[in-house]
């Protein structure tokens, strides 16, 4: 259930410790908050229900109370787009002009991945990338990518009953991939606290292991990510020298390949269980020689890490093209005889623009175009 920004707030995406804040603010005691924050977390985020009344084991008072100033909706979704692949893409109204995109993608991971945004826009500016040519608006709370998750299991009806049990091996949405608009290291805090609530065991309950974070080289903050959340790394990498990494992740100018890869090597647990994931987008004659791949295995020494080989999808704009299909099954051979496992990732969703680098919120373009409409005088 969703509405254009309820008079009301809603207790959808919140921890545990915002939920026990909310409960006390409407007169719970103290003591007996802890007790009611485990009810109500169970039905919020096992059942995912929409309604007050359906928590049959809290109090009909404290149910009337919640209700009166409290909501469980979700944002409001402005779009959904379904590709003819399966993928689903949301647009989600966070506030008055503040909108960011999710994308479901079947197939991925154990059954499927959901791919959320961490900000609004992004500061990064990477060249091949659709996102970066939106400015940063600003971060999300916790709450607000936690709902996107709620909303994919909203519309993918994975929410269980008390009648109706949900086996994991009935599930379609198993992983939870930070791969969305914006960088999540520069939102770590609530990306932290978001992996808190998605991977909580009486919840959502998507494991740590199920659960990546990619960035695109903020160094200091690498151990820091693994030591808080135990997740999944993934280095959006594209080029194996400084030079040509300046030009597609200007990020890099800031924190060069050295440093970045100190920052890697110091990841916590890092293992042939739990290996790094690196994504290379291969762009016609920019980064997809055999040189390159050779340049590429040579970096990687030591690191147990896996290639994730992405051809570049195109948006209105750009000026790269994707590299021919025998171009990137020869650079992926190179990665494979050197014991490197370098699948080569299938587009998904290029129909609905949901495919890696593709995802800019369309509101951005909807107001340019209503400016202009407002601007125009009357033909009447």
């Amino acid at each position: 259930m969703t509405s254009a920004f309820p008079s009301k707030p809603s207790l959808a995406g919140l921890s545990k410790a915002e939920l026990a804040e909310k409960l006390i603010g409407v007169g719970v005691e103290p003591k007996k908050a802890k007790m009611r924050v485990e009810q109500l977390w169970r039905w919020i985020y096992h059942y995912g229900v929409t309604d007050f009344a359906a928590m049959t084991n809290v109090a009909k008072e404290l149910r009337a109370t919640l209700s009166e100033h409290y909501t469980l909706e979700r944002p409001e979704i402005v779009t959904q787009q379904i590709s003819t692949d399966g993928t689903r893409k949301w647009l989600i109204r966070l506030g008055p002009g503040i909108e960011a995109e999710a994308v479901f993608i079947p197939g991925v991971g154990k059954a499927g991945a959901l791919c959320v945004s961490s900000q609004v826009g992004c500061t990064l500016n990477c060249t091949f990338c659709h996102t970066g040519t939106q400015k940063l608006v600003r971060n999300l709370s916790s709450a607000e990518i936690v709902t996107q998750v709620m909303i994919a299991r909203d519309a993918l009806g994975e929410w269980p009953t008390q009648e109706r049990p949900l086996n994991d091996g009935d599930r379609q949405l198993t992983n939870i991939v930070f791969m969305g608009m914006g960088e999540p290291l520069y939102n770590l805090d609530n990306v932290d606290t978001a992996i808190d609530v998605i991977s909580d065991g009486d919840g959502i309950s998507i494991g740590r292991r199920r659960i990546t974070v990619s960035t695109a080289g903020v160094a200091p903050r690498i151990k820091e990510l693994g030591d808080r959340t135990g997740a999944m790394l993934a280095i959006s990498l594209h080029a194996t020298n400084d030079e040509l990494r300046n030009q597609l992740v200007p990020l890099n100018k800031k924190y060069q390949l050295e440093e970045l890869f100190a920052a890697i090597r110091s990841y916590p647990s890092l293992n042939n269980a739990k290996r790094v994931t690196f994504e290379y987008v291969m762009l016609k004659g920019v980064n997809d020689s055999l040189p390159e791949a050779k340049a590429l295995v040579r970096l990687l020494a030591g690191i147990p890490a896996k290639i994730n080989l992405i051809p570049f999808n195109p948006w209105p704009g750009t000026n790269y093209e994707c590299s021919d299909w025998s171009t990137i099954e020869a650079f992926a051979e190179v990665l494979n005889r050197a014991g490197y496992s370098s699948p080569i990732r299938t587009p998904r969703g290029r129909d609905i623009l949901a495919a890696c680098g593709q995802l800019r919120s369309e509101s951005v373009k909807q107001r340019a175009s209503e400016r202009l409409m407002a601007a125009t005088p009357s033909a009447d």
